[in-house]
């Protein structure tokens, strides 16, 4: 391996709301980030399944049952 070609490695912490939030190697002192899976709604169970503007409603008030019961 060449020397003197790789940039240097230095302990990073990831930071998150003014929090740091992680610790690892990087290539930066500091990482900011504006998604951590920490506070996610997908990965603390947070998650609420929103029907935006009555979409399905207007879907079923549309086609029904027939796009189930349709033979291809």
């Amino acid at each position: 391996m060449k020397k003197d070609i790789h940039p240097k490695q230095v302990p990073c912490k990831i930071i998150y709301q003014g929090q740091v939030v992680m610790e690892t190697m990087s290539t930066k002192p500091e990482i900011h980030v504006e998604v951590w899976s920490g506070a996610h709604p997908f990965w603390t169970g947070q998650q609420r399944f929103i029907d935006a503007e009555g979409r399905v409603d207007k879907f079923n008030k549309r086609f029904g049952d027939s796009y189930r019961t349709k033979k291809k």
